[in-house]
């Protein structure tokens, strides 16, 4: 973001006065290093959180909420760029790296409930393989089937096997093996270089085989992990989070971890009205920072002058995600390659950025996939904005002009206002100017876009994939044709079918240099620019504001949130935030 960097020193070199904070609604405790226990941490979502069983979740918003409540096999840390033990304390590879063998961390405790006669239950190999079959399962909910149907063993026979079915068969995966209550083996299909960095995954966060067996089709209403966070209340209004008394993590000082009292994750009814909650103290952190609503969180100059506003800090990472434009690429409207080329032709995707989103983004010229530390991305030459093409391409597909193309709801699920929506305003007006095609902007849901897209109602839709674990193939699976027509909502859902692209990234996920592996990964980003699947039109950076009381918070690249070790202390009124 080339105006965000100058936004940001411009924040960091103001103090601000602090102003309406409240007092942490439990009793705070001293911990070892100056930190404390209690307190109660708040943040707003715009999506209704509905899900929260790991596997059933295939998207950010419920994503950021099972990570405080269920604990995954690995970790992965965005500050090393590394994997690191989670409730597998150590892992090791056979010689021909397609067996890995898994140890259980002891003394990890699933949370208190009744299924358990209101106690906790230790967390077993067991529990590890019930979370990875039902992750192989095609159960109905399930979303991320497909994440393993082409590297473990028996796993796409699973699959197959459990479609439409109510429940998992105790056999479960052939190539997952409990080997006693602290060992869990896992056999590939082929060596897989990427394997330890796909279990960090969130929706594979470690669920309980004993209450999936007690509530069965209730379980939706009970979520149960060893996390760091319970689930206290679950209303229409809010979700409350409390805090994991027997957690298993400490700290560097040996404190048990997590610090906070309460997570309260509240729903805003728009951007705006998120801002002013923040700058009365109201909630703690604003995630997605629009840079022309930040007097909404500052005040004016002469506000900041008299210390009326909220002491608070700013932090940012690049992330790994991509906001597109998706189509249906089977529908009469967009089965000709010609028109999708020249609808991305018609994009000025750095006008967009400059003057529709004052400097926020960076232009989507290098392929889906973005750039990260194992993939290069500059050599995938992506789409200029080019209005003559564009308009050449639209005369030779009929369609001079625009003659013969109908208006189109274009689905945005966002809030009026906010970037998104003035991404795809901006999108509108140059799809109009440039080659006559008419869009209407049906503001909804994410639940409403998705119901639109499986009716095919939803013809053209905006859509934004964040990175579930930093791997190319965690964008280019969008577009394996073995996700058509399957229960993933997010997977595929413009239903492109290649059989070059799939026999290329099979290829990829079975290749065990990492160089060839890259390569692979780049001609199928490559496919998917030439054949204009999607309209890919900008990364960003994850950009947050934190209210000073709150420490040891850290933005990650994957736009997730992780609250074990964050602490609430009350900021003196001459301390500047660390």
């Amino acid at each position: 973001m080339r105006y965000l960097q100058l936004f940001l020193l411009a924040l960091m070199a103001m103090v601000f006065a602090n102003c309406g904070d409240s007092e942490p609604t439990t009793e705070e405790l001293e911990a070892k290093g100056g930190k404390r226990y209690g307190g109660e941490f708040t943040f707003m979502t715009h999506e209704k959180i509905s899900v929260l069983i790991p596997s059933y979740v295939g998207d950010i918003y419920n994503s950021r909420v099972i990570t405080q409540i269920y604990d995954p096999l690995m970790v992965y840390d965005p500050n090393t760029e590394s994997v690191v033990p989670g409730v597998a304390e150590s892992f090791e590879k056979s010689s021909d790296s397609k067996v890995y063998t898994f140890k259980i961390r002891k003394g990890i405790e699933f949370h208190e409930d009744k299924c358990f006669g209101e106690k906790s239950r230790d967390l077993t190999a067991h529990d590890v393989k019930y979370t990875l079959d039902m992750a192989c399962s095609g159960l109905k909910k399930n979303q991320v089937g497909h994440i393993f149907k082409l590297r473990i063993v028996g796993a796409e026979e699973f699959y197959e096997q459990t479609k439409n079915k109510s429940s998992i068969p105790t056999s479960g995966v052939s190539g997952i093996k409990v080997l006693d209550d602290r060992t869990l083996e896992i056999t590939l299909l082929n060596p897989s270089p990427g394997f330890e960095v796909i279990l960090t995954n969130p929706s594979l966060g470690i669920v309980s085989k004993k209450a999936f067996e007690h509530y069965g089709g209730a379980i939706d209403k009970h979520a149960i992990g060893s996390g760091p966070f319970m689930l206290e209340t679950m209303t229409a209004e809010k979700i409350t989070l409390k805090r994991n008394p027997n957690y298993w993590q400490k700290d560097e000082f040996g404190n048990q971890l997590p610090f906070l009292g309460s997570i309260v994750i509240n729903y805003a009814k728009n951007k705006k009205s998120e801002l002013l909650a923040f700058r009365k103290a109201e909630t703690d952190l604003v995630l997605e920072i629009p840079v022309e609503n930040i007097e909404n969180i500052l005040g004016s100059l002469k506000e900041a002058q008299e210390g009326k506003n909220i002491k608070h800090k700013v932090d940012g990472e690049a992330s790994m995600s991509m906001s597109y434009v998706a189509m249906a690429y089977e529908s009469e409207e967009f089965n000709d390659v010609r028109v999708r080329q020249a609808f991305n032709l018609a994009i000025d995707r750095n006008a967009i950025i400059d003057t529709w989103l004052e400097g926020e983004g960076w232009p989507a010229e290098n392929g889906f996939a973005p750039e990260m530390s194992n993939y290069d991305n500059s050599v995938v030459r992506g789409h200029s904005y080019n209005v003559a093409k564009a308009k050449a391409l639209m005369q030779a597909a009929g369609h001079s002009n625009g003659a013969n193309f109908p208006t189109l709801d274009f689905y945005v699920n966002s809030k009026e206002g906010s970037g998104a929506h003035k991404m795809c305003l901006a999108i509108k007006q140059q799809l109009k100017e440039n080659i006559n095609i008419n869009l209407n902007i049906k503001l909804c849901t994410l639940e409403e876009r998705m119901q639109a897209i499986a009716s095919g109602e939803a013809k053209i839709w905006r859509a934004r994939w964040v990175a579930d674990y930093p791997d190319a193939e965690n964008f280019l699976g969008l577009f394996y044709g073995g996700n058509v027509g399957e229960n993933v909502s997010q997977m595929n859902p413009f239903n492109y079918r290649s059989d070059k692209f799939d026999a290329l990234f099979e290829a990829a996920s079975r290749e065990e240099d990492a160089e060839k592996r890259e390569k692979l990964y780049q001609q199928c980003d490559q496919m998917v620019i030439d054949e204009a699947v999607v309209i890919p039109v900008l990364t960003d950076d994850h950009v947050v504001m934190i209210n000073a009381r709150v420490r040891n918070f850290k933005a990650s690249p994957l736009e997730s949130l992780n609250l074990t070790s964050v602490y609430i202390k009350q900021p003196l009124t001459d301390e500047k935030p660390n």
